[in-house]
Formats: C-alpha cells, structure tokens, sequence
C-alpha cells in the first residue's frame, strides 16, 4: 500500500516536476523525493528534458529524451555547449587571410562566397 505522501510525490512528478520543485512544494527531502520516483514509478515512462511531459519509452529501443522534434530542437537551440562536435576543421582563406572554422567540411577553401566570387573575378584560386 502506498502512502498518501508517496501518491502526493508521484502526481506531482507525472506533472513533470523535478525533484527540487517537488520537495520544496511537500517539504520532504530532495533524496526521499528521488527514492520515492525510482521505487514507485512506471519504468518505461521518462520526461522531456525541455517542458517536462511524460514521454513514454519503448522496449528494447534507444531512450527519448523529449517528447516531439519541436521540443528537441528548442533544447538544443538552448544548449549549445552540450553539442560534442568533433569534425571541425580550421583554415586559412586564400584570398583575404583570415582565419576561419568549418564544420563537417574538410574540403572547404574559401571563409565566405564573396572572398569566393572576388577571387574568381581576379583570377586567384584556392586549389592552385
């Protein structure tokens, strides 16, 4: 039988409450809160990192983390310094000199169309 408090911590939760907002709501503590959601919660539900809904997992498939593409493209819109790049390349421009960054892109030459449109107007080439 589980008690009123646990039925109170478990509501709160479905309703995408984290952890802290709910033992400041019930004045239980933060790690109670927590034992409380991992013992009496349905395993197979998780919440969307960015609005907190419940997102419903499914067998032997890779965890959600968020509930729709909208929700998952805002947070890592938010999030920039979670994204672990690791294809990025740094070159010199040929026509102006500067320094610049591509990513995903080896094979770039030139930091932006108009150094590209003016080398070619004056007959200088990246590639030569």
């Amino acid at each position: 039988m589980i008690s009123e408090k646990t039925q109170k911590v478990l509501a709160l939760r479905e309703r995408g409450m984290s952890y802290s907002d709910i033992s400041a709501a019930t004045g239980i503590p933060v790690g109670t809160v927590r034992s409380y959601c991992n013992r009496y919660s349905d395993a197979d539900v998780s919440f969307c990192l960015k609005c907190g809904t419940p997102v419903k997992q499914t067998a032997h498939r890779k965890q959600k983390k968020f509930c729709s593409d909208a929700c998952r493209m805002a947070w890592w819109n938010a999030h920039p310094e979670r994204v672990k790049r690791k294809a990025v390349y740094h070159f010199t421009c040929p026509h102006c000199g500067r320094e610049f960054e591509s990513y995903g892109n080896n094979h770039r030459v030139f930091c932006s169309r108009l150094c590209y449109a003016n080398a070619r107007s004056k007959g200088v080439s990246g590639n030569a």
